[in-house]
């Protein structure tokens, strides 16, 4: 083992692959989910009510379709956003672990990294995903805060559509509006990976049993366990982040005069203000609903084409 590794000193091309394909996975199965909690965060409407009346309300009004509002951008987004995330996570591991971050395996099949290498791992692979993935969120959030049935009467035609009139209105560096709660809402996935790879491991004492579960129901079950911790600590700033990306919302959009960006700490002073601390956590009852499933199979996608495409290195 070399006794230092550059990050460049291997290309995360596995990583990418499979991050893409997890990403794919987490939209065809969630994007639904993340429509009404978008919704139950945002829309003035809708905010006595819990996530089963909105998903009714949008149904009644809009149709099925409408739970699939604002899915082009994370269709194509999510996936180039996990291929970044999931793709930079796999380079951070091995730099982590080529560079001494690592511990005896208990199960005495060599070194792994150790639990606070996979949780730096996560955080600065969440971190590194940002710049990619705030104009994406921020497409989709303005387009699923739409009500209109009919296209034709929606401002926003579209994901170009909305695009353009916001660079129109404030510039290319419009679309990175929300980018500082971006930051601190995407820092949290050192949590996530931290719970995934502690759930992974209290699994591995299963082995010999009866009962001991495959690889592949290991990484469902941790998958989906690690996003309920991730979305319990991430929830406020995901709350702050899409009213950053929102604002003026419910005030209409301009399409020419530029609207001052509001900045983290006055965007939590007003949500406290209005709301209370239970602010903060709106929308996290359809986040666990769809976190679970998506993520659980998000995880067994990613964990699966790394294992067979022989690039997982870091755990034994």
């Amino acid at each position: 083992m070399p006794t230092s590794y550059g990050l460049m000193d291997h290309f995360p091309s596995d990583g990418l692959v499979a991050g893409f394909a997890s990403g794919l996975t987490k939209v065809a199965v969630g994007h639904g989910f993340d429509t009404i909690k978008t919704r139950i965060q945002l829309n003035p409407t809708f905010r006595n009510h819990g996530a089963f009346h909105v998903l009714n309300a949008t149904l009644k009004r809009e149709g099925f379709l409408a739970l699939y509002k604002g899915v082009t951008p994370p269709a194509v987004g999510w996936s180039l956003i996990d291929s970044v995330l999931l793709g930079s996570l796999h380079t951070y591991r091995l730099f982590l672990f080529h560079n001494g971050m690592t511990e005896d395996d208990s199960s005495g099949m060599g070194r792994r990294l150790t639990l606070l290498g996979h949780s730096l791992a996560g955080l600065f692979a969440g971190l590194t995903s940002a710049p990619l993935a705030t104009p994406i969120e921020l497409l989709k959030v303005r387009l699923q805060l739409q009500m209109q049935k009919a296209v034709s009467d929606r401002q926003f035609k579209g994901p170009i559509d909305c695009a353009q009139q916001l660079v129109r209105s404030e510039g290319v560096l419009g679309l990175w509006t929300g980018f500082t709660g971006g930051l601190l809402y995407r820092a949290n996935f050192f949590y996530m990976f931290l719970a995934f790879e502690a759930c992974m491991r209290g699994l591995s004492r299963f082995h010999g049993m009866p009962y001991e579960p495959s690889i592949g129901v290991a990484n469902l079950v941790a998958g989906g366990g690690a996003s309920l911790c991730f979305w319990t600590l991430a929830i406020p700033f995901d709350r702050i982040k899409n009213q950053m990306m929102a604002h003026p919302y419910p005030l209409p959009y301009s399409e020419r005069t530029s609207i001052p960006r509001p900045s983290v700490v006055s965007i939590a002073r007003q949500i406290y203000l209005d709301q209370g601390l239970r602010g903060f956590y709106r929308g996290l009852l359809p986040c666990f609903i769809r976190a679970f499933p998506s993520n659980a199979c998000a995880f067994f996608v990613y964990e699966g084409l790394l294992r067979m495409l022989g690039a997982e290195q870091t755990r034994r």
